[in-house]
């Protein structure tokens, strides 16, 4: 099998300047120049709205499934908005659709930590609600911002990273050399990830060197430039190789086909996604794919746009919920090609519709897989 003709060409992630990002948050919006939070709106006013970083991304084509199976599900219309990896262009978006005037119940993935404050500061002048996810400031925080920013939430990236590592470990008997691909480097996601991938090594696996670093953006073809200078740089000293999601593991597999050095390499990354089953299942690579942490865009989106919609509709008032309820960890799993038949089920047609149905059963906290483990502040990063 290969990859050549499965990945589509991703624009790379582009951070806004600081002026724009201070121009995005000075425009006015529907809501006036006040900040305040509104009381129940009818559902008939509300309009979901789903930001993602990208339409390519396999992670964020499933936070769009979440999206439109929780609009259909609750009869409530849906707004798309594309960042195209640029904060800038999240911002101008979001922009757009408030200044139109609509009550929104809004789910963030943001391209950067620090877009949450202003996305935050104009959801709550146009009255509408938001959850975050992923990626804030770790000083900016939900109880702190009033009932519109109604939760940031995310799975553990230290539990993530972790897991990988003790994978990629195990795979090599405790000895080599990895490369590491992070995400964005204003991420706060990649950030705890690539701070637990490296503690695990630190702690359990001494005698494993890490390379090098290249942040690649979550994108599969920088990932994949990425690893062809390194693979120039470090040739066959490399053993194993960590990236903080699938996409980019599919751009750095492909680089060390290329090269034929894939069945001499271990890897390891964050999303188990659809490709990444497929080569695990079949032994791709000579098994190059050793461990994997699983969650869904899809439950995230779902999660995201439920909880903000139970504080519009007055259902929740999330100045009266617990901490962890308002910056929210859920559960992530580690995933192994002995225990990666577990969770096929969660790939299938109607996975998506299937979530939301438990969802509104049971609420944002409480839904197999991917129930509230913890939270209440940042995110604990291991000590050196």
């Amino acid at each position: 099998m290969s990859l050549k003709n499965k990945r589509g060409v991703l624009r790379l992630a582009a951070f806004a300047a600081v002026a724009a990002l201070a121009l995005a948050g000075c425009t006015s919006t529907a809501g006036g120049a006040d900040k305040a939070s509104s009381g129940p709106i009818a559902k008939e006013d509300l309009v979901l709205v789903a930001s993602v970083i990208n339409t390519t991304n396999p992670y964020f084509i499933a936070n769009i499934e979440g999206a439109k199976a929780l609009s259909k599900k609750l009869d409530i219309p849906l707004e798309i908005i594309d960042s195209q990896g640029s904060s800038q262009t999240e911002i101008s978006k979001i922009q757009a659709i408030l200044a139109q005037g609509k009550k929104v119940v809004m789910f963030v993935n943001t391209v950067a930590s620090s877009d949450a404050p202003t996305i935050v500061d104009a959801v709550e002048r146009a009255g509408g609600f938001v959850s975050i996810w992923w990626n804030k400031p770790d000083n900016f925080e939900p109880w702190d911002s009033g009932d519109n920013f109604v939760a940031f939430q995310k799975h553990a990236g230290v539990d993530s990273g972790r897991c990988n590592a003790k994978a990629i470990g195990d795979s090599l008997g405790g000895k080599g050399n990895v490369i590491m691909f992070p995400g964005v480097e204003d991420s706060t996601t990649s950030a705890t990830r690539v701070a637990g991938f490296e503690a695990e090594m630190r702690e359990n696996y001494p005698d494993i060197k890490i390379l090098e670093k290249q942040a690649s953006n979550w994108d599969p073809q920088l990932a994949n430039q990425n690893s062809k200078d390194l693979i120039a740089k470090y040739g066959d000293q490399i053993n194993g190789v960590w990236s903080a999601d699938d996409g980019m593991q599919l751009g750095a597999i492909q680089a060390f086909e290329d090269a034929g050095l894939l069945d001499k390499v271990k890897f390891a990354s964050d999303g188990l996604y659809p490709d990444t089953v497929e080569m695990m299942k079949n032994g791709y690579g000579n098994n190059a794919i050793v461990g994997e942490t699983f969650h869904r865009g899809y439950m995230a989106s779902a999660i995201g746009l439920y909880t903000a919609y139970l504080a519009a509709t007055g259902e929740i008032v999330p100045s009266e919920l617990p901490k962890e309820k308002r910056t929210s960890f859920f559960d992530i799993k580690c995933v192994t090609p002995d225990t990666l038949d577990e969770y096929l089920q969660y790939d299938g047609p109607d996975a998506a519709a299937n979530f939301v149905d438990e969802l509104i059963k049971t609420g944002p906290w409480d839904t197999e897989p991917a129930t509230l483990v913890g939270g209440g502040g940042p995110e604990v990063l291991p000590t050196s």
